[in-house]
């Protein structure tokens, strides 16, 4: 694990690029592996601080309401923190969370990797490491569509105009934006 004085950047994501790889376990104890995604749908995931985050549970409840809303455009959607098993089973049970997939135990080696802000807990509450929010989009091919990153709990991208947006990309093939260094 490269240390943080060793770490002068943070990878930029290229739209465009292969999406860098993941795999996480999920509350269904399986491996949600991001390379075995249907290469006939986008992949949406949605990456939460955790169970002590109140933003993150209204957040992912509202993606869990629009979870039928993605499905019909051929977009699957998973919602992963770093969270241990338990803290995730409590998320879920909070927010009455029954058809999202929820991944957990996200490490900050592939925090780092997908160029995630990542902060240090300051409260009781707070696990010791976790990951601010971030939403990307993965075309069918693998290949990085979309990335929203955040720095705090509080500012994310509206679903509603999110659904819109991905409404018009699935039915005119519209381009990747973000694709030059």
């Amino acid at each position: 694990m490269v240390t943080q004085s060793e770490r002068t950047t943070s990878p930029k994501l290229i739209m465009g690029k292969p999406a860098p790889s993941l795999e996480v376990k999920t509350l269904s104890g399986n491996v949600w592996s991001l390379a075995e995604q249907p290469t006939d749908k986008y992949t949406m995931i949605v990456f939460y601080r955790g169970l002590h985050c109140p933003f993150c549970q209204e957040y992912i409840a509202n993606v869990e309401q629009k979870l039928a809303e993605f499905n019909q455009l051929d977009v699957n959607v998973i919602a992963i923190s770093g969270d241990s098993l338990e803290r995730a089973q409590e998320f879920k049970a909070i927010k009455n969370i029954e058809h999202l997939t929820i991944g957990l135990g996200l490490t900050q080696d592939d925090m780092h990797r997908w160029g995630l802000y990542i902060s240090k807990g300051h409260f009781e509450s707070e696990p010791a490491i976790f990951s601010e929010p971030a939403t990307f989009i993965i075309k069918p091919d693998g290949r990085l569509y979309y990335a929203n990153i955040g720095t705090h709990p509080f500012a994310r991208p509206d679903l509603g105009i999110l659904l819109r947006g991905l409404d018009y990309i699935v039915h005119h093939d519209y381009p990747e934006r973000g694709t030059e260094w």
